[in-house]
């Protein structure tokens, strides 16, 4: 628990740091511009294929005659918007962690390693294309449990605990990864996460909610939809530094881990060859007695016994 709130509050201070303020910029403007131009050149196609899934529904269709009777009318207008919207948040957030991923995690490693752990060994256990590779994997398995999972949100409790699960896991195994893809050899980084898998899926789990935390902003339904062109902006950056808070959590939880399991490897290196010269030395004192001198049968040390 100690490393848990070190590595957190110097990520929380790593934060407020000029080149990770800068970095945040670069994926903003690249997801506002995809965003933007996604829905300049297929909102309105989408909306209608949205619109066009409800109205074939009946039930919704008899819900739609019975608010019109209330003099609700207009909810059916700001429904398929507000639906199209939040089937587009698992999109933004999974774009997001990649982007973090690929365009800041490798640097903000670096950070904390030059300023933290200047004289650590880079193993380099892994490369840029495994790192690809093991996002990519782990996006998938992410994008068909929420699919799967879809039917579960609409029991309210799950679906405050359901989507942040799954988004941490997916942050989990992404940053951590990531995390010592340069410094850690293979054999290294699968003994981190053998001893530290409960802490760093809880690091995963807790990034999750707090990547649910920008979502706020899309609940507030047909205000969204009008000031959409000015929060969806906001709410990217938000979950752009969350996932850069993230990483930098798992940076120096990770390299700590690292640092902590080399110096044990390197005391188990050096308690060898004492154990070894002691043994050495009761062996030669075994023999300078009368009694062993005559006793041919005394195995060397390291050697299997003999039967005498």
């Amino acid at each position: 628990m100690s490393k848990l709130l070190d590595s957190f509050w110097r990520a929380v201070a790593y934060c407020l740091h000029p080149r990770v303020i800068a970095l945040s910029v670069l994926p903003l403007i690249i997801m506002v511009v995809l965003a933007l131009g996604l829905g300049y050149f297929f909102w309105e196609e989408a909306l209608a294929a949205v619109r066009a899934s409800l109205e074939s529904w009946e039930l919704l269709g008899t819900m739609a005659r019975w608010l019109e009777g209330l003099g609700m009318g207009k909810l059916q207008v700001v429904l398929a918007p507000t639906i199209l919207l939040f089937l587009s948040i698992p999109v933004i957030v999974i774009v997001a962690l990649l982007f973090v991923a690929l365009l800041m995690t490798p640097t903000m490693v670096a950070l904390v390693a030059e300023r933290r752990f200047p004289h650590m060994e880079r193993k380099k256990g892994g490369s840029l294309l495994a790192s690809v590779a093991w996002s990519l994997g782990s996006t998938v398995l992410a994008a068909l449990a929420l699919i799967i999972s879809i039917p579960l949100w609409l029991i309210p409790p799950l679906i405050l605990i359901l989507p942040p699960l799954i988004w941490g896991w997916l942050t989990y195994r992404v940053m951590s990864y990531d995390a010592m893809v340069d410094h850690a050899s293979a054999e290294e980084r699968r003994e981190i996460f053998r001893r530290h898998r409960g802490s760093l899926l809880g690091i995963g789990v807790l990034s999750g909610y707090l990547g649910a935390a920008p979502s706020l902003l899309w609940a507030s339904g047909a205000m969204f939809i009008a000031m959409a062109p000015l929060l969806v902006p906001l709410a990217i950056w938000l979950y752009t530094l969350v996932f850069a808070f993230s990483s930098l959590w798992f940076a120096h939880y990770c390299l700590a881990a690292l640092e902590q399991l080399r110096r044990q490897n390197n005391a188990l290196a050096q308690e060898l060859p004492v154990q070894d010269a002691i043994e050495s030395i009761a062996y030669d004192k075994r023999l300078e007695s009368p009694r062993a001198a005559a006793d041919t049968s005394l195995p060397a040390p390291g050697a299997p016994g003999q039967q005498p």
